[in-house]
């Protein structure tokens, strides 16, 4: 198959050692080849010296048996040995025969971990479809109180939709903030999910009897996998690494307050957000950024048939991007960069 795959590679221009690289085989090789008509090259027999007998594998196998060892991990056992002037294998050794003899258990009491499953999957095409909200602390003028901001943000158009300020984390509040959200977005039973990581307020019987009863379905990050809810810590990190976030404490409540709505209104208006093609969240929400990009696609257009030679290809690519997902799934990268 070898020198098949190199002779058609030759006969469409390739160089006959470029091909043998490709394949992985040396132009030599390929000379012996053309005389005989199998590889002859010797498989490597595997065989290391330093692979333990049979004896030697039983006594790892009852050294774990002992009482003494029964609830030790191997890296507890081996340096039990040492101290007493024995040495059997080392403790990747001892994992090794043990899963071999299928006897590589959890030991002790400790509870078996738990796999975690990758949350669903939800692709936003419009606004209103894919939300997600978190919580986060704001420095006050007692050390070690905070101020909570909540803040729901849209995953298609990243806007702050919804935000807060209070002096603590609760259910019932964040589930007046999102009855306020719904009915100023519009949202429809069944149309929205709302994503957010384990946290009490996330999870309250409050959050939980409005989200059922408003028809949005819930999606949650899983436990201590910050990346699972990724867009709003993405969202707070912006926040407080812009130049006018404030180096000291804020005073009082009123202060956190009036800063964090300039923040909105410069984000949401402003702020021309690089995962949206640099338009602002406000423009993508209301459907304006086709308009816009179409418009700066025909200035790029204009500008490379006044100079030619500055664009060896195509100009910037302005298209829209036609989709956000949430927690995607690996299988599924590819198609939503294309979709995008």
């Amino acid at each position: 198959m070898a020198r098949q795959l190199i002779e058609e590679a030759v006969h469409h221009g390739a160089t006959k050692t470029r091909a043998c690289e490709v394949i992985g085989v040396s132009v030599r090789s390929l000379q012996r080849w053309s005389h005989q008509m199998a590889d002859g090259r010797q498989d490597r027999e595997q065989n290391p010296q330093n692979r333990l007998s049979a004896e030697e594998r039983r006594a790892v196998l009852e050294c774990c048996h002992q009482p003494a060892h029964q609830s030790l991990s191997p890296k507890q056992i081996v340096p039990r040995l040492a101290d007493e002037g024995e040495y059997l294998a080392s403790e990747s050794t001892f994992y090794r025969i043990l899963k071999e003899a299928q006897q590589l258990h959890r030991r002790g009491r400790e509870a078996q971990a738990v796999k975690r499953e990758k949350p669903a999957e939800y692709m936003a095409t419009g606004p209103g479809e894919v939300l997600s909200w978190d919580i986060t602390y704001l420095r006050s003028p007692i050390r070690g109180s905070f101020f909570y901001l909540y803040l729901f943000m849209d995953l298609y158009s990243r806007r702050i939709v919804g935000w807060e300020i209070l002096e603590q984390e609760s259910s019932e509040s964040a589930a007046a903030l999102l009855q306020k959200i719904s009915l100023k977005e519009r949202l429809k039973p069944g149309q929205t999910v709302l994503h957010s990581d384990n946290g009490s307020p996330m999870k309250g019987a409050t959050m939980l009897a409005t989200l059922q009863r408003l028809g949005v379905v819930a999606s949650f990050s899983r436990p201590a996998v910050s990346n699972d809810n990724a867009y709003s810590e993405a969202l707070f990190k912006t926040m407080k690494y812009v130049p006018s976030y404030p180096s000291q404490p804020f005073g009082s409540l009123d202060e956190a307050r009036q800063w964090v709505n300039k923040f909105v209104l410069w984000y949401n208006q402003e702020h021309r957000h690089s995962e949206i093609q640099y338009v602002t969240p406000d423009q993508r929400h209301r459907g304006e950024d086709g308009k816009i990009l179409a418009k700066r696609k025909q200035v790029y257009e204009a500008a490379r048939a006044r100079n030619p030679l500055r664009w060896s290809g195509d100009t910037r690519n302005w298209q829209p991007v036609k989709s956000v997902t949430l927690n995607p799934n690996n299988h599924s990268d590819e198609e939503v960069k294309q979709a995008a």
